[in-house]
C-alpha cells in the first residue's frame, strides 16, 4: 500500500488545495478501450465545430495554477501546469496525442475538465508520496528523457517518494521512472484543484469520469481525496 500526503507547510500555504488519487490496479493496457477512444474524438469534434474549447490562461481554473507557479518562483508561461500545456497543444494541433489507454483517459478527462493530472506506476514507485517543497538536493529525470538528471529549485513544489522525485513544478512533468506504459497493472492517477471552494464538485465529477474509463479495464479501482484538512490517505 502507499500513503499520499501533503506535508504541513504546503497546506498552509495552498488552504484551498483538493487533490484526487484515483487507484487502479489489474489494468490491462493491451486491450481496446473503446470509451477512451470516443472521449478523445468527442473532444476533437467539439474542437473542431467550435462548440468547445479547451480552458486558457484566461480561465480561472488555468490563473489558479498561474498564481501558484508564480508563488514558488516559476515562469508560468515558460514550464507551464500540464493542463495548461495539453490544452495549448489541442488547440494549437487540433488533436490529442495518443500514448496509450491509460494516459489517453487521465488525458481526456484532464483537458474536457480543465483540471491537471497525472500518473505514476505503482510498482515503480518506492515507499510513501509526499506533495513538499524541495530543498534542492533532490533529483528528476523528466518522462522520456531516462539520460536526463535535473534538481528543482529549493522551494519548488514537488511530489516525491523515497527514491527521488515524481513531478517537478507540483504537476509540470512526470518522471520517467513511475511513467505509465500498457504494461502498467497498478497506477495511481491524481486530479488536482487549488480553488476547492469554487471547484470541489467539478473535481469530484472529473473523478468519476476517469474512474468510469478505468472501470471496465482493470480488476479494481478507488477514488481518495486529499486536502489540508484530511491530508493523508493510504490507498
Amino acid at each position: 500500500m502507499t500513503r499520499f500526503r501533503i506535508t504541513p507547510d504546503v497546506a498552509v500555504a495552498f488552504p484551498d488545495t483538493l487533490i484526487a488519487v484515483v487507484i487502479a490496479t489489474g489494468l490491462r493496457g493491451h486491450e481496446p478501450w473503446p470509451a477512451t477512444t470516443s472521449a478523445l474524438e468527442e473532444l476533437e469534434a467539439q474542437l473542431a465545430d467550435g462548440a468547445w474549447s479547451p480552458a486558457d490562461e484566461s480561465d480561472p481554473r488555468i490563473e489558479a495554477w498561474h498564481a501558484v507557479y508564480r508563488s514558488f518562483g516559476t515562469n508560468p508561461r515558460r514550464i507551464r501546469p500540464s493542463v495548461d500545456a495539453l490544452g495549448r497543444r489541442l488547440a494549437k494541433k487540433g488533436s490529442l496525442p495518443r500514448i496509450n489507454p491509460a494516459v489517453d483517459s487521465y488525458n481526456a478527462v484532464s483537458v474536457r475538465h480543465g483540471l491537471p493530472a497525472g500518473a505514476f506506476d505503482l510498482d515503480h514507485v518506492t515507499g510513501d508520496v509526499e506533495i513538499r517543497y524541495a530543498d534542492g538536493s533532490e533529483s528528476f529525470t523528466p518522462l522520456g528523457e531516462p539520460g536526463t538528471v535535473e534538481n528543482p529549485k529549493p522551494g519548488e513544489v514537488i511530489y516525491t517518494d523515497t527514491t527521488d522525485v515524481l513531478t517537478r513544478h507540483w504537476n509540470h512533468r512526470d518522471a520517467h521512472r513511475t511513467r505509465v506504459t500498457e504494461d502498467s497493472t497498478r497506477v495511481a492517477f491524481v486530479l488536482e484543484t487549488v480553488a476547492a471552494t469554487r471547484d470541489e464538485q467539478l473535481l469530484e465529477t472529473a473523478a468519476d469520469d476517469l474512474q468510469a474509463l478505468l472501470q471496465p479495464h482493470c480488476n479494481s479501482s478507488s477514488v481518495h481525496y486529499l486536502s489540508p484538512a484530511h491530508p493523508d490517505a493510504t490507498a
